[in-house]
This record gives C-alpha cells, structure tokens and sequence, in this order.
C-alpha cells in the first residue's frame, strides 16, 4: 500500500500486480480497437453513395434553398470553365442557371407582395 503524501488529502493506493496491470492494459487496448474499428466503420459508410443520399434527405431542403445552392455551384462551375476557356461548357451551365434562377423567381415574387 502506497500513501500519498498530500498533506491536503489522506488517501492510500494499492499497489497492482504484474497480472493486474497487465490484464488492465489489455482492456484499454481492445477498447481502443473496438472504437478504432467502429471510428473506421463509419468513415467507410459516410464515404457511400447511401450515407449521402441519407444526408441530403435528412436536411429536408425546401425548394427555394435547393435553389440557392445550385446557383452557388453552378456559378462556380461558369467561372471555372471560363477560366479553361471551355465555352461549350459554360453554354450548358448556363441553360441551368437560366431553369434555376426561373425556379428561384417565383420566391422572388412572394417576397415583393
């Protein structure tokens, strides 16, 4: 038995056996593999075309912020293939821009009244 010589606490410790110690640290270490496993696990499943279906349905997305956020992608995409001078690129994006931002003005209109 070991005491701690804290004046501000009396406690006393028993000392662990080899055995103890060495069955204690086989707990911790399985412990670990099992949340490693599982830590992994579920790296794997977030990295699935199910978890991101999954995802994106869970945010319950109305159509005006499904909208909003084509629009930022779809920018995006413009200005990199102007960028790469990939003109016939930038024709198709903007064909969807122009249904997006079709979708988008009828909140446009709501907003006015």
């Amino acid at each position: 038995m070991i005491k701690d010589n804290n004046k501000n606490k009396q406690q006393q410790y028993d000392v662990m056996t080899e055995l103890e110690l060495s069955k204690l640290a086989e707990k911790i270490v399985g412990k670990m593999m099992r949340l490693k496993t599982v830590e992994d696990w579920f790296k794997h499943m977030a990295k699935t075309k199910l978890a991101d279906n999954i995802d994106h349905d869970d945010l319950e997305l109305t159509e005006e912020q499904y909208a909003i956020g084509q629009i930022a992608k779809l920018m995006t995409l413009l200005n990199l293939f102007q960028e790469n001078e990939e003109y016939e690129k930038c024709a198709i994006v903007k064909r969807r821009l122009d249904i997006v931002n079709a979708m988008l003005k009828k909140y446009e209109d709501d907003n006015e009244i």
